[in-house]
């Protein structure tokens, strides 16, 4: 019999051909639960399964996950699985832990296994209760004390319970009906930080607007392939806009086949203020094409952001992003969206506000979370200095970490944007794999952020 300890929400999801001892838990989320489950583990090793569905281990999987696990100096250990998926068996790849994997919602699979020495010096430090953030709380604080080791190996298979779209999914952190838990998460997410030396105070270089001279106070950019569909609309709500400043439209049209080019030469006959711009590089992503457009001499003190599918709510969008740059003396604004579907009609989850943001811990809380909203607007000086990795996922997200790094960001609670969420979108339904590689994109991005607030650069 292996020296572990399995504890369980429910005894009879769980049947193992390999004999482990076994016992029921109210939660793994609240910190007395850990308590608890500390006081009772007697073995070398405690295993969490923390599926609310029967699992299937597969042959020798806790003897491999045992073997390893005593021939590795890890303090937690996790596997790759399976699920079934409308009576399919579908391979569940998990991602390789990283110093940026700090986001609370990391898939580590439903079988975690810990060294019993590590837990209980994890659990023994422990001095807030938590209701949610307790296993959160657990796996970063183990993450300091030693290695977290991923076995990229298949050793079980579960029943999904949460069936929704990937892209039904990333809204949930801004959901208000999960305040509380959200709270509690970035508590533990600032501890954390502070522990590792990579919390930043509220302390922020300020803007000198006057530094450059712009022919122009303002330009939406506006990234594009292929979207004839929806290009000529969102350019003509950019160009609506009513302004005490001048501004013009700069469309990245990033070599589309479809038409779209077309649309926006002919546009382009009628707006003199609006630019379109076709790069000599067919090796440009999104974010290659925002640094084309922001290098552009034409482009004016703010850049805004406006994506090829969506649309401002009103005309008095520009205006008010801009008095906001004044107002606060920041580097970046983030305004607040309106979900919608393609007749702009509203769909769940409704306005994404981003309210989680603080001024003084944003910036921190920053790094848990998957994005910070839109519109997004920069102070283009700053942004040419830090520009926009060549990538088509998350660029937004590196660059709006390393402003605000040095600078403070402002927000703006109202509804300035409606977002299309129609087939089109790129993260609409993404497969495991996809999810994968965006998840990990923006992982090593935290990495390399939190390298880069650790080292004061």
């Amino acid at each position: 019999m292996y020296s572990i300890h399995t504890f369980l929400l429910q005894k009879e999801l769980f049947r193992s051909p390999e004999p482990v001892k076994t016992t029921v838990v109210s939660s793994f989320t609240d910190t007395p639960a850990l308590q608890q489950i500390a006081r009772q583990a007697d073995s070398d090793y405690i295993l969490f399964y923390t599926g609310t569905s029967p699992i299937e281990l597969h042959p020798y999987a806790i003897g491999r996950m045992y073997q390893i696990a005593e021939s590795n100096d890890g303090a937690l250990f996790y596997s790759d699985y399976q699920e079934i998926r409308q009576g399919k068996k579908i391979h569940h790849p998990t991602l390789e832990y990283q110093t940026g994997s700090i986001r609370n919602d990391f898939d580590f699979g439903q079988l975690l296994l810990f060294r019993n020495d590590s837990f209980q010096q994890v659990v023994a430090q422990m001095n807030t209760d938590y209701r949610f953030a307790a296993l959160y709380e657990l796996r970063l604080s183990i993450s300091r004390l030693g290695k977290i080791v991923h076995i990229p190996e298949t050793l079980y298979t579960v029943q999904p319970t949460d069936l929704r779209l990937s892209g039904e999914k990333q809204f949930d952190y801004v959901d208000p009906a999960n305040r509380e838990v959200q709270l509690e998460m970035e508590a533990v997410c600032t501890a954390h930080l502070q522990a590792i030396g990579a919390w930043l105070a509220p302390e922020f270089q300020r803007i000198d607007f006057g530094q450059e001279n712009f022919a122009r106070e303002a330009s939406v950019i506006i990234p594009v392939r292929n979207r004839k569909r929806t290009i000529a609309e969102a350019v003509e709500s950019a160009l609506q806009q009513q302004t005490d400043f001048s501004f013009n439209v700069i469309v990245v049209d990033n070599h589309s086949t479809d038409g779209t080019g077309q649309i926006l030469t002919e546009l382009s006959r009628r707006y003199p203020n609006l630019i379109h711009h076709i790069p000599a590089s067919t090796e440009l992503g999104i974010g290659g094409c925002w640094t084309e457009a922001i290098l552009l001499p034409e482009c004016g003190k703010f850049a805004i952001q406006l994506d090829s599918d969506d649309l401002y709510k009103d005309c008095h969008v520009l205006q008010r992003i801009v008095d906001t740059f004044y107002q606060e003396n920041c580097a970046m604004v983030i305004g607040s969206y309106q979900m919608v579907d393609f007749k702009l009609e509203e769909i769940p989850p409704g306005l994404i506000a981003h309210r989680e943001w603080t001024p003084d811990n944003g910036r921190n809380n920053a790094l848990r979370i998957n994005g910070l909203g839109a519109p997004r607007a920069f102070y283009t000086p700053v942004l040419r200095q830090i520009k926009f990795p060549n990538v088509s996922y998350g660029e937004d997200y590196a660059t709006a970490l390393a402003i605000s790094r040095k600078y403070p960001i402002a927000r703006i609670y109202d509804p300035l944007y409606l977002c299309r969420r129609w087939e089109e979108n790129s993260d609409h339904d993404l497969d495991i794999q996809q999810l994968n590689n965006y998840n990990f994109y923006k992982d090593k991005i935290r990495t390399l952020e939190i390298q880069a607030r650790i080292s004061g650069k």
